[in-house]
């Protein structure tokens, strides 16, 4: 039965309006529907198609997470080879560079004798090469040798900053489009923090988890994991290629891609290595990592007649930072028990500098790692601040190894309770899985109290310690029973201190259902998780009643998530955990949990619907409490400066905000 004209329309109304807002926010990072507007638009084109499949395109919102392949990737053959660039670490031999091209495109140098270069951050995650057939994306394919690749399509549409149609009216037959896809620091530490709490292994940097992604055979899991994509290459097959890389990346941008903001054209290699050094010494300050600059020859047909070696074309070079990488000893190694009873192996070393920072220990990750590294209490290794933000072991040097090294073991019974551990044949993780062990506890406790959950101000680790120590508090409801009479029986505890602590318990009864909801604890369930599961089940016990098939129907919680909470409901001693807090006035719907503070938020204030960028470091707040506080009086806080910003809110050391702040005349607020 044909479709009724007037819904074809109204899906293609739906589809345009959902995809001009999808390019406002993550290419633009300027929103233009309320999340909640951009959601209910989604639903009912979603319902749409689901009623009438004819009506789906391949360029549909809908259609960027598939199902799973019913195969591995398969391989494919780069119609133009993606090479490699060759390395140079200083300025002489960025030198010796531009001295080899100059000999080689001597002959078109005497017809153009000015030339200029484009420089470019070198992201630090994969390559990919796209390719558009008349506007539509059909074909996704990683790097691989540079010859062949693995057609990774259906991963590829989940990423936001990559089109699925090309933004322009009459597009070419045929576009081919190279770029790196990363993964953001604050992705990388959110999926970190996650896999922590389900016991999993972390990823050492974002490199390796925008790869490992990539390759996920559940396109719902590369979707939850927010990769994002800058593109630096474009090719035409068939039609004159364009006369510079600048003009490049500019269609690029008029394509719908988002460029690098950074690009930068330089005269020279002086300009080249100020641009370098430049970003050498700031680029802690990015969103994501970068390891070098990549530096171009404008021309592009200075770069046709130079051509490329075996390895690398002849008109690029990678100018690299240099590493951050020392060795220290061993001293020994322990393991940890975390809250979700994943024993932990840590190496402790000789405090040694790196990145910046002193580093005296280090995870191993598990027992398959430390098998792999055979590494032993008195190695020298050699240490790497990970993605710079985490430290790892990334080598462990035999040679200077003394003669009583003995490989290490893992125990066979918990540290702190003596229970046995327990290893899941499906996992590389060890577990003790007493759930009365104090080490398991604790870290139940540090996790509810935590800012982003329960947020008890005052309830840090060694308050915990010793609550548990002394028996007060053998699970979380118990802390709602805590006197101050109690408390003052701690070591170190004073009366002032006591009172503060009861009240910022009794405080915490007011947080929202979704954090209480990530406050438990639950394998897998982050902060995220914990909203998506709170809108689609507006009070725990639906939540509790759901089936694995219901979970696994909210849109971003896949099948391992799904079991997780499952499971986790299943368990009589949760369920009574459920009922005691709900008992206490704990909020376990969406409409309850507003405190006066967030009330307030209804209240016309005078910077509600103001909009604010922050930038430096803040006296007394973190950014993300800065931001709160914005949000709280209804205003709103983005990541780019533009003419629609209202405010900078400028901290100490501010990075390129500020003097773009300063050129567009945008006002300046401090602290």
């Amino acid at each position: 039965m044909a479709v009724p004209p007037d819904l074809a329309r109204r899906a293609d109304q739906l589809r345009q309006q959902l995809q001009k807002a999808g390019y406002a926010y993550y290419v633009l990072a300027d929103p233009i529907l309320p999340d909640g507007v951009y959601d209910r638009l989604y639903r009912e084109l979603q319902n749409l198609e689901t009623a009438h499949p004819e009506l789906i395109r391949p360029d549909s919102p809908t259609q960027r997470v598939g199902d799973r392949p019913a195969s591995p990737f398969q391989s494919h053959r780069h119609a133009i080879p993606l090479y490699s660039l060759e390395n140079a670490f200083d300025q002489g031999e960025l030198q010796q560079w531009q001295e080899r091209w100059q000999r080689q495109g001597q002959k078109l140098l005497e017809e153009l004798p000015d030339f200029d270069y484009v420089c470019e951050l070198k992201i630090d995650g994969s390559a990919l090469a796209l390719t558009y057939e008349n506007g539509l994306l059909t074909r996704g394919v990683t790097r691989g040798d540079g010859t062949t690749g693995e057609d990774i399509t259906q991963n590829i549409r989940t990423i936001r900053t990559i089109p699925l149609r090309l933004a322009v009216a009459n597009p070419p037959p045929l576009v081919e489009v190279r770029g790196e896809a990363f993964l953001p620091l604050a992705q990388f530490e959110r999926i970190n923090q996650e896999r922590a709490e389900g016991g999993e292994p972390l990823f050492a940097n974002p490199r390796n988890a925008a790869a490992g992604t990539l390759r996920q055979l559940d396109p719902q899991v590369v979707d939850r994991r927010r990769l994002e994509f800058f593109p630096y290459a474009l090719h035409l097959p068939g039609r004159e290629p364009l006369p510079s890389q600048w003009e490049s990346l500019k269609l690029l941008q008029a394509l719908g891609f988002r460029i690098n903001p950074h690009c930068h054209r330089c005269g020279d290699l002086a300009a080249v290595w100020a641009y370098f050094e430049a970003w050498r010494q700031k680029r802690h300050s990015l969103p994501y990592m970068t390891d070098g600059v990549v530096v171009k020859l404008n021309s592009i047909p200075l770069q046709t007649q130079l051509g490329f070696t075996q390895k690398f074309p002849r008109w690029a070079i990678a100018l690299k930072y240099p590493a951050e990488e020392v060795s220290t000893q061993v001293k020994a190694i322990t393991v940890n028990v975390g809250r979700t009873g994943a024993v932990t192996p840590m190496a402790i070393m000789e405090p040694v500098a790196v990145a910046g920072t002193t580093v005296q220990r280090a995870t191993l990750h598990n027992a398959d790692r430390i098998a792999e590294l055979d590494i032993r209490v008195g190695d020298t290794v050699v240490i790497r601040k990970a993605g710079e933000i985490i430290p790892e072991v990334v080598q462990v040097l035999p040679a200077l190894r003394p003669p009583e090294a003995v490989p290490f073991v893992m125990p066979s019974h918990c540290p702190e309770c003596s229970s046995p551990l327990w290893r899941p044949q499906t996992e590389a993780v060890t577990r003790c899985v007493n759930p009365q062990c104090p080490a398991i506890l604790r870290g139940a406790i540090e996790h509810w109290a935590s800012r982003d959950a329960l947020d008890i101000q005052g309830l840090g680790e060694k308050w915990v310690a010793q609550l548990v120590a002394a028996g007060f508090v053998q699970s979380l409801d118990q802390l709602y029973s805590l006197s101050v009479a109690q408390l003052l029986t701690l070591e170190r505890m004073g009366q002032k201190l006591a009172q503060n602590l009861v009240e910022a318990i009794a405080t915490s009864k007011t947080q929202p259902y979704a954090r209480v909801l990530y406050g438990l604890g639950i394998r897998h369930v982050g902060k995220v998780n914990a909203e998506l599961l709170t809108q689609v089940f507006p009070t725990v016990k639906q939540l509790a009643a759901a089936r694995v098939t219901d979970l696994e129907g909210v849109h971003g919680i896949g099948g391992e998530i799904a079991q997780a909470v499952y499971d986790w409901f299943q368990d009589p001693d949760h369920q009574a955990l459920i009922t005691n807090l709900q008992t206490l006035g704990l909020c376990f719907t969406q409409t309850e949990g507003k405190s006066p503070e967030q009330a307030a938020t209804n209240l016309v204030t005078p910077i509600a619907s103001q909009r604010f960028v922050i930038t430096g470091t803040l006296p007394t707040l973190s950014r993300k409490e800065a931001q709160a506080l914005i949000e709280q009086a209804g205003g709103k806080v983005v990541s780019t400066v533009s003419s629609k910003i209202n405010y900078l809110v400028v901290g100490a050391d501010p990075g390129s905000k500020l003097a773009k702040a300063q050129q567009l005349g945008i006002p300046q607020l401090t602290e």
